[in-house]
């Protein structure tokens, strides 16, 4: 795990703010995803999206390529191997935690 804080239920904090999970979810399901089309799915504002997955993309979860298209900069996101793993990992916490609740 590229974050060498781990919460001692198994919940990594990289991963667990509300707009990082929801990020990394979506792109769990593409192959990649341009900013707009994450803003447009997560509701968020361009500066906390912005924040938030730079946040992911330091701790090696996510990959961006910036480009232009037709003069406008376009930023495409990419779920890594790293981070579908820590995704893996994370909901198969979540699972545990909730098992001893439910």
């Amino acid at each position: 795990m590229a974050n060498s804080e781990v919460d001692p239920v198994g919940l990594d904090p990289v991963i667990h703010g509300k707009l990082r999970l929801a990020s990394m979810s979506l792109l769990a399901g593409v192959e990649q995803a341009d900013f707009a089309w994450l803003r447009e799915k997560t509701g968020a504002t361009d500066g906390n999206l912005g924040a938030q997955m730079l946040k992911l993309e330091e701790a090696g979860y996510v990959s961006a390529e910036k480009r232009f298209i037709r003069r406008k900069p376009q930023t495409v996101y990419r779920l890594t191997a790293e981070g579908r793993e820590a995704l893996v990992k994370y909901v198969a916490a979540l699972k545990r935690l909730l098992g001893v609740v439910l």
